[in-house]
């Protein structure tokens, strides 16, 4: 029993061989893996291609011409040769007084054809005697062959056509058997006039082996001749390659260092050639973005602390300020009614500036990475329902209606929930100021990754290409529309860093008339990686029935992680002038 177990374990462990089908599709893959990712692999095999091309276009032409003149050659030799032969034979046969009946007619003609016929070795040929279609003549004789190839291989052709020009040779290319094998034979016939049998057809067969054997020679040489000239060039081409491709390569990593922050990388410029050129320009180019880079580092940290710092600073006249704005509030009752009003405003107005005070020292904290979180598994739904109980005031005041769409079940992740409730919050807010009135709707959702809320209003929408534009620092879309909630103009530039710190999405979608929607995306789980938003960020696709797609790129916004923040905050974005307000 134990043996059987422990097979039977081994068989559950034994890992399965791959099908066929597999193998073929890797023996595909990797070929096609090499040529999408070398290019000295591709210009190797396309450069080999080519030549495989031109060499078999040439080596076929060269092949038949070498062919064709060796036949052509043959041909005049034959022709000449039969012709002196059978002028020959003609006159044996006329002048003779040997010949007075049809055995002698047999016997000389045997004769005369056998001293015809050549078997040296080089120079082969075989003599046929046969009797023509047209002769009506009553004696016959033959047919009389000097060897193994005998009138069955004359083609009837060739004697038709001996028969009916008696004065012309006649020349036709056949295939007759020699040996174990066949071989072309090219076969010259003319008509000769023997006493007493009549016309008959004399056939010279002259085998061409000989021209076979040198037409394969030709063929064998081109064939390996052209493979290592193949080798050959696919060597030069590599050799080629790598000289250009590994001063490219090197250029590569260089760049992908450089890219990565080591703004010190360099590439080896030598000579004076291209490749140097290009390395001293890349070399200066590269010295050009370090500089730049190394300024605006500098004055981001200039930026940087002097936000800070005068964030700190206004920190003390703003509280005196504000004791004494409270006694002055309070004590309004007993002013003129101009100076009480004054007084409320007065108050507002610093409401407003400490807000945007606030703000600010949250953003400075943000550009010089020293934003932290407080993770906590926390549900979803609470953060949203006490975010909406703060702004239900406000919601009555606009005439608006918030609407709640959300799951019987909780929607619990991992999250900093001061900072998430300030998104929500900004959202939130930002939809009923410009919702007009009309119902702004809270979806959340949740998925295995991720959960997610969106903020729709139904107001004047976004432009095309505000998307992107929603989350910079006091931008606004309308310069001319007043503000009734007292924002400060970073409040989406705040929510879109607390999103990156969770390594979660902030993203906008809005058309004109149609009204906008926010989403926010965040991960169950601060070491998991979000593969695809819970939601749909356009509500038109859901209500034509369609699919909604989960895209990055769908607000403007790329997705980043909060490490990813973290090296991106060197370079600060130049703060807008203080005239302009927050989006929308």
């Amino acid at each position: 029993m134990v043996e059987m177990a422990e097979a039977g374990r081994a068989g559950r462990h034994r890992p399965r061989r791959p099908r066929p089908g597999q193998l073929v599709g890797e023996l595909w893959r990797r070929p096609l893996r090499l040529w999408r990712a070398s290019l000295g692999f591709r210009v190797v095999v396309a450069t080999m291609l080519l030549g495989i091309l031109v060499l078999t276009a040439v080596g076929t032409y060269l092949y038949g011409s070498i062919a064709q003149g060796l036949v052509d050659g043959r041909q005049r030799i034959a022709a000449l040769d039969s012709q002196r032969d059978a002028k020959d034979t003609q006159n044996y046969f006329q002048y003779t007084d040997k010949v007075g009946s049809t055995a002698e007619v047999s016997q000389g003609a045997t004769d005369q054809i056998r001293s015809l016929q050549r078997d040296s070795g080089t120079e082969v040929r075989y003599v046929v005697l046969a009797r023509l279609e047209t002769n009506d003549n009553p004696n016959i004789i033959g047919p009389i062959e000097s060897g193994a190839v005998g009138a069955r291989f004359i083609p009837a052709e060739l004697s038709r056509a001996v028969a009916d020009n008696p004065d012309r040779q006649q020349i036709q290319i056949t295939t007759i058997e020699q040996g174990e094998g066949t071989v072309s034979a090219l076969v010259v016939g003319q008509q000769v006039a023997l006493p007493v049998v009549g016309q008959y057809g004399l056939y010279f067969v002259y085998p061409m082996q000989r021209e076979r054997d040198i037409i394969n020679l030709v063929g064998r040489t081109f064939l390996f001749g052209g493979i290592a000239l193949i080798l050959l060039v696919g060597a030069v081409a590599f050799v080629v390659t790598r000289l250009v491709a590994d001063p490219v390569r090197r250029a590569a990593l260089v760049a992908e260092r450089f890219a990565e922050g080591k703004l010190n990388e360099r590439m080896r410029a030598r000579g004076e050639d291209d490749l140097a050129r290009l390395g001293n320009s890349f070399n200066a180019m590269a010295a050009s973005i370090q500089q730049q880079i190394a300024q605006l580092e500098n004055l981001s940290r200039v930026q940087q602390r002097f936000v800070s710092d005068v964030s700190h600073e206004l920190r003390t006249p703003l509280t005196t300020i504000r004791m004494a704005a409270d006694l002055i509030h309070g004590s309004r009752a007993g002013f003129d009614p101009t100076v009480a009003r004054s007084a409320e405003l007065l108050m507002g107005e610093l409401d407003r500036f400490e807000s945007l005070l606030t703000d600010l020292l949250e953003i400075s904290r943000f550009d010089a990475g020293a934003a932290v979180l407080d993770l906590e598994a926390n549900d979803l739904r609470g953060c949203v329902e006490r975010v909406l109980d703060a702004h239900r005031a406000l919601a009555q005041r606009k005439g608006s209606e918030l609407v709640v769409h959300q799951p019987a079940v909780p929607v619990v992740a991992e999250m900093d929930t001061r900072r998430i409730e300030r998104v929500l919050r900004n959202l939130v807010a930002n939809a009923i100021e410009h919702g007009e009135g009309r119902p702004v709707e809270v979806t959340l959702g949740a998925n295995d990754s991720a959960v997610a809320v969106t903020v729709r209003d139904h107001g004047v929408g976004l432009r095309p290409g505000e998307a992107a534009l929603v989350f910079t620092r006091f931008w606004r879309a309308d310069p001319a529309r007043t503000r009734t909630t007292g924002g400060t103009g970073l409040g989406l530039a705040i929510s879109l860093e607390d999103a990156r710190l969770h390594a979660g999405r902030l993203e906008a979608w809005g058309a004109p008339g149609e009204g906008s929607c926010f989403r926010l995306t965040l991960p169950r789980h601060a070491d998991a990686t979000i593969t695809g938003s819970p939601l749909p960020l356009s509500p038109l696709a859901v209500e034509a029935g369609r699919d909604a797609v989960d895209v990055d790129d769908s607000s403007g916004v790329p997705r980043r992680t909060s490490e990813d923040t973290v090296k991106l905050r060197r370079i600060t974005r130049a703060e807008a002038s203080s005239g302009r307000e927050r989006p929308r």
